[in-house]
């Protein structure tokens, strides 16, 4: 389709100026070639590339207020068209499925980058120019349309792929640096976020863009839809984050659940930066439900592992070797909701959540001790829904539990009184928990504590689990 065929000779009431389109054929301009990049391929493949050579004519020889502002009806739609021909040309420009292209697949797909980059810089530079000269939102209104399009392009040919090649990266690049200067926006982050909590960014706009390729049946139609959708996320932290996590949750385990290592790393990287940023980690908890409905236990052999499960296992991988404190507080603040919501199949995670626990309460956590607390929080729930194979464990837990009740008795630092009592109550209570599961076992190997141990805190603390285990009443646990 070449333009001046597809106009077919305007006549002299539609056109205003010599050389210049009138706004009824301005938009049916834009509609032809929007429908020339949507149709399916023709046997001629050049179809599209004639009707991406138009557009960047129609652009190039169109004045600003005429794309983004006018008096006439068939202008009213204009941002939205253009919008539309922007996820258009930014469809043309993608790659492939791998199996589908190959190296040479590959070098077309850079040419045609390099080519709409061109494009798109053309029409970032007609909404600077508008900025400029027009009033009223109109180019506010154009802008809002082609910034989710025009980033997604961006990002695809900007990093360092097997589709890409230095001149289409550097075309990429130029097209990502005119977008946040036309936005006013100092960053990526700020563009995607916002400037502060208050202000709405363009990262819900993204998403929707990506979401019909971040599918179980798409997802790999578009090789790069995954890396843009992991490179976006690591670029929004907390606590702008949180109010997102019902739409890019579901994608990360998706990535994560792939039988390709590549994509489960990418996948894990995805969550492991969900759970360092997502200020409420709970709400993972109440989502699991919704991405687990299609699992249902049937009775016959193992339970199916839940996202929940994939989730803890995440957790303790990163909790194990953490040293920073602010890290393992915001860890274990959230582990008693995993233990609590997978109840008896936590015993699938006992290994690790024994080195995790026995490892935490070792540490000194500050005057506040928030993660020693939630971590004896953590084994009282366990102890209860895996007592089983607690028994097992007996002397492992034991001694961690006498060495931290000796620790905080004995501790010189500035602790207030009632954290160290809170500490010592929540390490008795597991230690009576840990009778019970070991049928007793516990008061008989305590039975000679209070005789050679001159330290009254931990002494009354031996008394109330031998008095408990008596039968006698403790109202503790």
């Amino acid at each position: 389709m070449e333009l001046d065929s597809a106009l077919e000779a305007p006549s002299r009431e539609e056109s205003s100026l010599s050389g210049e389109l009138s706004p009824s054929a301005l938009g049916q301009a834009f509609s032809k070639i929007l429908h020339s990049l949507t149709r399916p391929e023709a046997r001629r493949g050049n179809v599209k590339d004639v009707a991406l050579k138009d557009l960047g004519d129609l652009i190039e020889t169109t004045e600003c207020d005429r794309l983004f502002e006018g008096s006439g009806a068939r202008l009213c739609g204009m941002p939205e068209t253009l919008g539309q021909v922007a996820k258009a040309v930014e469809k043309y420009a993608a790659p492939r499925k791998e199996e589908e292209g190959g190296g040479d697949g590959h070098s077309e797909v850079a040419e045609k980058a390099a080519k709409v980059g061109l494009m798109f810089l053309k029409l970032l530079g007609k909404v600077e120019t508008a900025k400029n000269s027009l009033v009223g939102p109109a180019w506010q209104t154009g802008l809002h349309h082609l910034a989710g399009p025009v980033y997604i392009f961006a990002i695809t040919h900007s990093l360092e792929q097997p589709w890409t090649t230095p001149r289409s990266r550097e075309v990429a690049r130029e097209v990502l640096t005119l977008l946040l200067q036309v936005t006013e926006c100092s960053s990526v982050a700020v563009f995607l976020r916002g400037e502060n909590e208050d202000e709405k960014g363009s990262l819900s706009v993204i998403l929707g863009l990506l979401k019909p390729d971040l599918n179980k049946e798409s997802w790999k139609n578009n090789p790069a839809i995954k890396h843009v959708f992991s490179w976006t996320l690591q670029q929004v932290t907390r606590p702008w984050l949180s109010q997102h996590l019902e739409r890019v949750l579901p994608a990360s385990l998706l990535i994560s659940d792939d039988y390709q290592t590549e994509n489960k790393i990418l996948g894990v990287h995805c969550l492991h930066h969900i759970v360092l940023n997502v200020a409420v980690l709970l709400c993972l908890l109440d989502l699991f439900p919704i991405l687990e409905k299609t699992l249902h236990w049937k009775g016959d052999g193992a339970r199916p592992t839940t996202h929940c499960d994939e989730v803890l296992q995440l957790i303790l991988t990163h909790m194990e070797p953490e040293h920073r404190l602010l890290l393992r507080r915001t860890y274990a603040r959230n582990l008693p909701a995993f233990v609590k919501r997978l109840g008896i199949l936590t015993v699938r995670h006992l290994k690790r959540l024994e080195r995790v626990i026995i490892g935490y309460l070792e540490v000194y956590d500050g005057p506040e001790e928030e993660a020693r607390l939630k971590i004896l929080e953590t084994l009282k729930l366990v102890m209860q829904h895996t007592w089983p194979r607690v028994s097992c464990r007996l002397v492992v837990l034991l001694k961690a539990l006498l060495k931290l009740i000796c620790d905080v008795a004995r501790d010189p630092n500035l602790t207030p009184e009632s954290v160290k009592s809170a500490l010592l109550q929540e390490a008795t209570d597991c230690l009576i928990l840990l009778d019970h599961c070991s049928q007793g076992r516990v008061k008989g190997l305590l039975a000679k504590i209070p005789q050679s141990c001159e330290d009254r805190k931990v002494v009354n603390c031996i008394r109330k689990v031998q008095q408990v285990s008596e039968g006698a009443p403790y109202d503790g646990t």
